[in-house]
């Protein structure tokens, strides 16, 4: 077979041909699948960076809400209103800060991944 392929100038330019572009495709679809699994990985580290955000804004709004919702009976009324006027702790004060920063720095990197998808897009898009 590779003989008479050989004696034909034209079918050996166009297998030639083929070949080149099967290896093309094979490089596209190559490129195509690593760059949805770069955008897939970016989506995930998203969408965790949200969901651990909202799971800490969650967990210590709950928490606030259930000491607010509290009903102190009249005894304890005095001793309430006296822990009310008293300063937070610092332990409380250092947590709600650690969860400040934490919800920042988290809310920072999606932005930066949001952002670098959107540019990415943006340049396949004034490529195509």
């Amino acid at each position: 077979m590779e003989l008479l392929e050989s004696q034909d100038p034209e079918k050996k330019r166009l297998i030639e041909t083929s070949l080149r572009h099967k290896h093309e495709m094979e490089r596209e679809v190559k490129d195509i699948s690593d760059r949805s699994e770069k955008m897939l990985k970016n989506a995930l580290i998203i969408g965790g960076a949200l969901a651990l955000t909202y799971v800490v804004v969650n967990q210590l709004s709950s928490r606030k809400a259930k000491k607010k919702k509290a009903k102190p009976s009249k005894a304890s009324t005095v001793d309430a209103e006296e822990e009310q006027e008293h300063e937070p702790s610092m332990l409380s004060a250092m947590g709600d800060k650690l969860v400040n920063t934490a919800t920042l720095f988290l809310l920072d990197l999606a932005k930066e991944k949001l952002n670098d998808y959107l540019q990415n897009r943006k340049l396949k898009d004034e490529n195509s």
